[in-house]
């Protein structure tokens, strides 16, 4: 009798913001993302890259979870997890971001992979553009 593996579980990346609308503008323009469905009122599934991106219209200052000690703020902010978007060039990405009102936080690096500029998106999560080289991450295998 076969014993079935676990199933890895499927990534979705889920990123709130105070206006819905605003978002879908920023994402769909910066990072050339498709809108795939609007669920309700309040959420928006965006499609293009490899896992899909949820909009969560989730006001300033609530909540965001019952026993949580602090409200949501959305001035600029850091986290040690942010959102990396690999393009093939970097300057007319970073173009893009911009246009749809992407704020950049340091020039572009180079780096064994390849290159990249960190931002932030108009609801202050952070975010970098990446650009890989050569082999990109497998750059820094050892032989």
């Amino acid at each position: 009798m076969a014993v079935n593996a676990p199933q890895s579980p499927r990534l979705l990346v889920n990123v709130d913001v105070p206006d819905l609308q605003r978002a879908i503008d920023f994402y769909t323009a910066a990072f050339q993302l498709s809108v795939g469905r609007r669920l309700g009122q309040s959420v928006v599934e965006l499609l293009g890259s490899d896992a899909p991106l949820y909009l969560l219209e989730k006001p300033s200052e609530t909540l965001p979870f019952a026993d949580a000690t602090s409200t949501r703020n959305y001035a600029r902010h850091w986290t040690p997890v942010h959102l990396d978007f690999v393009v093939e060039k970097l300057e007319p990405a970073l173009a893009r971001a911009v246009a749809a009102g992407a704020l950049v936080h340091g020039a572009i690096s180079e780096h064994a992979w390849g290159r990249m500029v960190p931002l932030a998106d108009p609801f202050g999560h952070g975010l970098c553009l990446i650009e890989f080289s050569g082999r990109g991450y497998d750059e820094l295998l050892d032989g």
